[in-house]
């Protein structure tokens, strides 16, 4: 996909990097914040979203979900915005139209606004005050603390997010991945403001952070707005604690069971995959999609058609470290796991030995392309797919991706293949649900 490249706009106070797919890298050289511009004019709307590169990823043991309760907190005010002045940060953005919202995951953090394009000001306002200026009280904690504690409580009753988080607790002996984005319940219930503040001292800056404009606005204007709102902003006092421990090579398979009430079970098994930045890693989204996505797949033909499966599913995440690539199978009455886990092996152990065909290929080329230009329609969506690119520590992995795609061959799916679907970097996890003898799930 080609898009025409326009002249960059020169500002005193910015440098100009680069351009992939009609966004414009800027960099403020005061303090070493990046800038992406993406204007559109479907529409007379703004996004304006700040994305943070730290996440449950830069968690030690004892601090884990720190970046969630603290993306929590960050509502709660600074001290221009907070509800004591009657100047909250959500009603202060609702006022004026916007959606307004943060979301925390493995690598990043980001805050975001999608508002009417006069209020573009407001939400530059907003951000960079809060990226320094947070208040982060203990006052404000103890009743985050609560909301988050009622989220773990929730998730605790679902069994495919309980496997998945077993899974990756197992898998990772090491590395942070291993622990969940949410945090475990004894952090959560213990963390002080102190420590979470600390945590937002080290990596709440705007040489951590990329600000993205996308949608209907003028590009120096939005120049002149992030200058007078986070110009006055340094840079970190010290350097970043992004580098975290290495996850050692897995050597032999592992194996996790959760037990809890349920009716029926389910298999999960996680391969030890490959950083988003990786040469497989276009190749292993077309197998994902192949293996996975609709009636055509191979393990919905494999499984589900079979009587084996009432529903499966591929997932491969692409994040900044080595992540997992994960197969599940959710059993039918009568079926045992043993039985689905051998099948589910004999599908991934196919594709290694025979690859796909080419029309698998081009359906599951076809499939990914679409599913992105859905997650590309609007300003909000093009700047949460952006954000994963940042994140995983180049942006114009989003606006090279569906050319990328569309080099996807059949040779490259299964070298992948080969690298990836190995029994000695394998996790399984077991779902053995705890049924009572009339048949009504019992708690155990």
């Amino acid at each position: 996909m080609q898009v025409a490249e326009s002249t960059p706009v020169e500002h005193h106070a910015f440098e100009f990097v680069k351009a992939s797919g009609g966004i414009e890298e800027y960099r403020l050289t005061r303090n070493g914040l990046t800038v992406l511009l993406l204007p559109q004019t479907a529409a007379p709307v703004v996004t304006f979203m700040v994305t943070y590169r730290v996440g449950s990823r830069n968690e030690r043991a004892g601090l884990t979900g720190a970046t969630h309760l603290l993306e929590h907190l960050m509502f709660k005010g600074t001290e221009r915005y907070n509800k004591d002045n009657g100047t909250a940060i959500f009603p202060t953005l609702q006022r004026v139209g916007a959606v307004v919202n943060a979301t925390t995951w493995f690598d990043r953090t980001n805050y975001y606004e999608l508002l009417p394009k006069e209020h573009l000001a407001l939400a530059v306002e907003v951000e960079a005050d809060r990226m320094r200026n947070a208040r982060v009280r203990d006052e404000d904690l103890a009743s985050e603390r609560t909301v988050v504690l009622n989220e773990l409580d929730r998730g605790e009753n679902d069994p495919t997010r309980k496997l998945l988080q077993a899974l990756h607790a197992t898998a990772y002996f090491a590395h942070p991945y291993g622990h969940p984005t949410i945090g475990w319940r004894s952090d959560v219930e213990q963390v002080s403001a102190a420590g979470l503040r600390h945590f937002y001292d080290t990596y709440y800056w705007p040489d951590n952070a990329t600000a993205s404009v996308i949608g209907d606005f003028d590009r120096l204007e939005a120049l002149d707005l992030v200058e007078r709102h986070f110009g006055a902003i340094s840079a970190a006092p010290d350097p970043f604690e992004h580098n975290v421990t290495a996850e050692p090579p897995q050597i032999g398979e592992r194996r996790v069971t959760v037990r809890q009430a349920g009716q029926l079970g389910a298999v999960m098994m996680g391969y030890k995959s490959v950083a988003a930045l990786d040469a497989d890693a276009d190749a292993l989204d077309v197998l994902a999609v192949a293996l996975g996505n609709g009636k055509s797949s191979r393990l919905y033909r494999r499984l589900t058609d079979q009587g084996l499966t009432t529903g499966v599913f591929a997932y491969a995440p692409r994040l900044r470290d080595p992540g997992l690539f994960i197969v599940y199978g959710a059993l039918a009455p009568d079926v045992t796991h043993d039985e689905v886990e051998a099948a589910l092996w004999e599908t991934v152990q196919q594709v290694v030995t025979e690859g796909l065909t080419e029309a698998e290929i081009v359906r599951a080329r076809n499939q990914v392309v679409a599913q992105e230009a859905f997650g590309r329609d609007g300003p909000y969506a093009i700047a949460s797919q952006l954000n994963e690119a940042v994140a995983a520590g180049d942006w114009t992995l989003y606006t090279t991706y569906l050319d990328r795609i569309e080099r996807v061959t059949p040779e490259a799916v299964q070298a992948a293949a080969e690298r990836l679907f190995v029994r000695d970097t394998l996790t399984v996890g077991i779902y053995d649900p705890i049924v009572a003898e009339n048949g009504v799930p019992d708690a155990g």
